[in-house]
């Protein structure tokens, strides 16, 4: 990859070719907890722009541009009152459309402030999350993810800041085999919050950990799909199965991979500008209800809000403990897979010089991913525009972990999905 391409990829603020192909699809601005305040008001800086969510006494929603277009302070200080948010400089008085409903300064009868409006976005609520349409076509539904169709019981959303590129965090997410390393564990025995590998392997007894580290070579391949394309990764375990592992990149910047046979996580990374994003996680659990409150209190110690930025980085070294390294974990740095995706995207820099790196052939999906996208930013299109021409018909995606004797890979992935989602009552057939 040349410095051009590199640089084409990663950028995404307003007017960039990156900006506009992210612009043309649904993003995450905020958790719905944020709002949950005395005073729901939550600065949002969102692919590079500076913006103000709020919600009025009424429950409706807004979104709008940060500076006020009177003088151009800023309005995530403004006071949230009759029916919209008022910039506390002049009293200019702002709807949750954008409309200028007041500017009391002004002369008795004066119609000035019919003539003003404030840039905004669209946004609409669902299950733990704000979204927002930055596009410039009207707003299309959200997809028909299994993330947005299930009941609010079964999903529960956190989020994280990591100080780096969109694109470094998201090619960590489309890599299966990264897992059999970086997410390794050497002692099996301790129940702790971050080893979700510790589930069984469907009914054979192999904990994924133990599959991950004994057999660390995968057969990975790439299906395209409606939404982007399906990885599939194969390990044949000892000559007693093969592990089937299906994992998705959602167009152009979401992920779908499986926690345990009964949760999946859908996962999108979202610049807040070129070299800070966010992850957002949507946990959906095709079994039980969620736990949210431990999902949560597992979760929450370990950022500092309100900018939900990790308590760990480059400044502790991401926690590494080489004593740590040599007994329990491959990293060194602690239980929580989370840090060790937080390491692999942060310590190659802001945003990585892909000038120098050395793909494999493993990193299919980052090949592909990158190809879809290079072809999106130089000439977005429906046809380049993966998924964003019928949103709503999209279904799924199947991210789930099958085990089979025979060789028919995607029977034994099909067959165990098919299971699962008719168990719910409310996950669709997938359709591809």
């Amino acid at each position: 990859m040349d410095a051009a391409d590199n640089r084409l990829l990663t950028e995404s603020g307003p007017g960039t070719p990156g900006g506009t192909v992210l612009r043309s699809y649904w993003q995450p601005a905020a958790l719905t907890e944020e709002l949950a305040g005395e005073r729901p008001v939550v600065p949002v800086t969102l692919l590079g722009e500076e913006l103000v969510l709020f919600r009025n006494e009424l429950g409706e929603l807004g979104l709008v541009k940060r500076a006020c277009p009177h003088r151009g302070v800023d309005l995530s200080f403004g006071r949230l009152e009759d029916g919209g948010l008022r910039c506390p400089f002049h009293g200019w008085l702002f709807a949750p459309d954008g409309r200028c409903l007041e500017t009391p300064a002004e002369p008795a009868g004066s119609t000035f402030h019919t003539r003003v409006r404030i840039g905004c976005y669209p946004v609409v609520e669902r299950n733990g999350i704000v979204w927002a349409w930055l596009g410039d076509a009207p707003a299309p539904p959200l997809p028909g993810f299994d993330c947005f169709v299930a009941p609010s019981r079964q999903v529960f959303a956190f989020k994280g800041m990591w100080s780096c590129n969109w694109l470094q965090a998201h090619e960590v997410g489309i890599d299966p085999a990264h897992a059999a390393f970086l997410h390794r564990f050497l002692d099996l025995d301790e129940e702790a919050y971050g080893l979700q590998f510790r589930a069984m392997v469907a009914d054979t007894g192999v904990p994924v950990v133990k599959l991950m580290r004994e057999v660390p070579a995968a057969t990975i391949t790439a299906e395209p799909t409606g939404y982007g394309f399906r990885l599939r990764a194969l390990r044949d375990f000892h000559g007693q199965f093969t592990h089937v592992r299906i994992s998705n990149c959602i167009f152009p910047n979401a992920i779908a991979i499986a926690m345990s046979p009964t949760m999946t996580i859908m996962q999108w990374h979202v610049p807040i500008d070129d070299v800070r994003c966010y992850w957002y996680s949507m946990f959906v659990s095709y079994g039980d209800p969620v736990d949210a409150a431990t999902l949560r209190a597992q979760r929450i110690d370990q950022v500092i809000l309100p900018e939900y930025r990790s308590r760990t980085g480059v400044h502790d070294r991401w926690g590494f403990d080489a004593r740590e390294q040599a007994t329990a974990t491959y990293t060194g740095m602690g239980q929580d897979i989370n840090v060790h995706d937080q390491w692999a995207v942060e310590s190659p820099g802001a945003i990585y010089d892909r000038t120098d790196e050395h793909l494999s052939p493993a990193d299919v999906g980052i090949r592909t991913h990158r190809r879809l996208l290079l072809e999106a930013l130089r000439n977005p299109s429906p046809a380049t525009l993966i998924g964003a021409a019928d949103p709503a018909a999209q279904r799924g995606p199947a991210a789930i972990d099958a085990a089979t004797t025979g060789t028919d890979y995607d029977a034994a992935w099909r067959a165990a999905e098919a299971a699962r989602r008719a168990a719910t009552g409310w996950a669709p057939a997938i359709a591809d």
